[in-house]
Order: C-alpha cells, then sequence, then structure tokens
C-alpha cells in the first residue's frame, strides 16, 4: 500500500508539471500570436448595392430577368407600357413643327420689310431730286414775276409744286423710318420665334428622355435581388423595384474595439476567415477607417451628456480589400455573410 501510495504521489506531480508545460507552451503561442496580430470576429463581407427604382409610372409590360440571377450593366430588365409616352413625344414633336414654321414666317417677313426699306429710300432719292427741281423752279419764278415777265398764276402754280416736293419728300423719309422700325419689329418678332423652337425643342428632349425611362436598365454589372415587382404592376415614380448586388466589388468591413487600433495601419495584411468556408485562402489588407463608430452612426445615437454614464468600448468599422482569392470563393461570397479577421501587425 505504501509503494502505491508513492506512486500516486508521484503521478500527480507529472500531471500537474505536464498540464504547466502544455499551459506555458499555448501561453507563449498565444503572447506571441498576440503581439504580432489583432483578431476580431465582429466582421462581415460587404459590397456595393445599387437600388433600381423606377423614374416614371406606369404598367409593367414585361420582365426580363429572374431574382438572384447575374446580369450586366446597360441589359433591360423591365419595360413599361410605353403608349402615353410616345403621345407625348409626338405632340411635342408637332409644337416643334409649328415653331419652326414661325421662323420660316418671321424670316419672310424680314426679307420683305428689307424690300420695302429699299424702295422707301429709293421713294426718298426721287422726292428728293423733284424737290431740286420744284426749289429751282420757284426761284427762277421769283426773279420773273419781279419784271413782270410771267403772271402772278404761273409764279403760284411754282411756288405749289414747291411746297408739294417738300411734303412728298418728308412723306418719303417718313416713310423710310417707318420701314426700318418695321425691320426691326420683324427681327425681334424672329428671336421670339427662334426662342420658342428652342423650347419646343427641349419639350422633344424631354418626352424622348420620358420615353427613354420607361426601359429600366441595369446600372451596373451583378446580381439582381429583392424583387418587388409583377408583370401587369402599376408602379410609381421613386418606387423601389429591385437591387443589384455588384459582385465585383466585394470587401470586408471589421468592428475593431477602438482599443485595438493604436496599431492597424492602412496596407497591413489581413487573413480572412470566411464562417461558411472557413477552409478557403482569403487574403486581404486594411484600406480605411470609418470617421465615426458604429454606435454613433446609428438610428439613435446614445448621448453620454444625459443620465448615469457607463463607459462602453466602441468599435470603428474598418474597410478591408480582398487581395488573394480565388474567382470561385469570389463568387460564393455575399454581403452579410459572418467572417473572422486577423491583422498581422508585422510582416
Amino acid at each position: 500500500m505504501t509503494t502505491e501510495k508513492k506512486k500516486k504521489n508521484k503521478v500527480v506531480p507529472i500531471i500537474l508539471g505536464v498540464l504547466i508545460v502544455i499551459g506555458a507552451i499555448f501561453g507563449t503561442k498565444a503572447y506571441i500570436y498576440y503581439s504580432k496580430h489583432v483578431d476580431t470576429d465582429d466582421a462581415q463581407i460587404d459590397g456595393d448595392i445599387s437600388p433600381v427604382v423606377a423614374r416614371v409610372g406606369g404598367y409593367v409590360q414585361e420582365i426580363k430577368f429572374e431574382e438572384n440571377t447575374r446580369v450586366n450593366e446597360g441589359d433591360i430588365l423591365l419595360k413599361l407600357d410605353d403608349s402615353d409616352y410616345k403621345i407625348k413625344l409626338e405632340q411635342a414633336e408637332a409644337g416643334q413643327k409649328g415653331a419652326s414654321a414661325g421662323v420660316g414666317v418671321s424670316q419672310s417677313q424680314i426679307a420683305a420689310t428689307s424690300a420695302n426699306t429699299s424702295t422707301a429710300k429709293a421713294n426718298i432719292e426721287a422726292a428728293r431730286v423733284q424737290l431740286n427741281l420744284a426749289k429751282k423752279d420757284y426761284e427762277r419764278y421769283a426773279n420773273l414775276v419781279k419784271d413782270g415777265s410771267i403772271t402772278q398764276q404761273a409764279f403760284d402754280q411754282a411756288r405749289a409744286q414747291k411746297e408739294s416736293a417738300e411734303a412728298a419728300f418728308h412723306a418719303a423719309n417718313d416713310q423710310y423710318i417707318a420701314a426700318v422700325k418695321q425691320v426691326g419689329t420683324t427681327q425681334s418678332q424672329l428671336v421670339v420665334s427662334n426662342s420658342g423652337v428652342t423650347q419646343r425643342q427641349a419639350d422633344v428632349d424631354f418626352a424622348k428622355l420620358q420615353l427613354s425611362y420607361t426601359e429600366i436598365k441595369a446600372p451596373s454589372s451583378g446580381i439582381v435581388s429583392k424583387k418587388n415587382v409583377q408583370k401587369g404592376q402599376l408602379i410609381q415614380p421613386g418606387q423601389a423595384l429591385f437591387s443589384i448586388v455588384n459582385d465585383q466589388s466585394i470587401y470586408v468591413t471589421a468592428n475593431f474595439k477602438e482599443t485595438q487600433l493604436e496599431e492597424i495601419n492602412p496596407g497591413l495584411k489581413v487573413k480572412i476567415e470566411v464562417d461558411a468556408y472557413p477552409h478557403e485562402d482569403i487574403q486581404g489588407e486594411v484600406y480605411n477607417f470609418a470617421p465615426i463608430t458604429g454606435a454613433k452612426g446609428s438610428l439613435l445615437p446614445p448621448d453620454n451628456a444625459t443620465g448615469n454614464f457607463v463607459k462602453v468600448v466602441q468599435r470603428i468599422p474598418v474597410k478591408i480589400k480582398i487581395t488573394h482569392a480565388s474567382k470561385e470563393v469570389l463568387a460564393k461570397l455575399r454581403p452579410g455573410m459572418s467572417v473572422k479577421v486577423s491583422v498581422s501587425l508585422k510582416d
């Protein structure tokens, strides 16, 4: 019995020693690891999600995609009934034609009034010639009537002709001024007509733009999700129809504690472990840091200035770019997947 007790007494210290050694080894490894790495499991896959909304209203005529399928940028995914918008375009084009015809009329009027101006100017010259002749006759008859070479009647007739020529000259001059003003008026009308054409062209462009919105295209390449529309449904402008997840913009958002950020800098290498695919080799690097904490960006941010203050360690979202992963793995990653990241502080 004494021998067995001695053996038992020796086994216990040996087991304790082995446990201490094992604990020391694991503790040393953990110390060495955490002195060179910063880990967090508060992280998830993220990506650019483009919501697609209707820019015009109408009934859904055709749906050209299925949910959770890949589409390419510019693909027509949905068509609305465009009958109303085609009619509006025709109305706008008819208004444009009418405005263009008005410009043609105004240009014709300018040509006509310009011709009238030339005629009025020629009339002035003719009236001036007649006036000069009448003045000379009047002066000559005035000298002759003094010595009785002509009768008073002939002199009165010469004076009447002179006065008539003066009136004709003034009338021709007034007509010329009126013709010049008429040209200015028709030119102003042409400016107004051109403005009308510009306005009608804008109406046509707007109608074409509205018509183009009846074909809803993919704003980016990716996978269609959250389909919220059916054929024959009446949709309104601004209504959300579906979303497109850009599968070429996958990255990781890791929420590190504020006490972990001291040695984390952009460019550091990161090992990424996705919960769904733990055995896949995915590498990344720290890209940038959010300007605010997650709590501060929440719908109801805490206000430490009210009530009793309890200090809580805050978390800062850190964006991590994926630098190495197979195409097959990238194709399987989805925004929202949980991941664990380990930032290497020393290369």
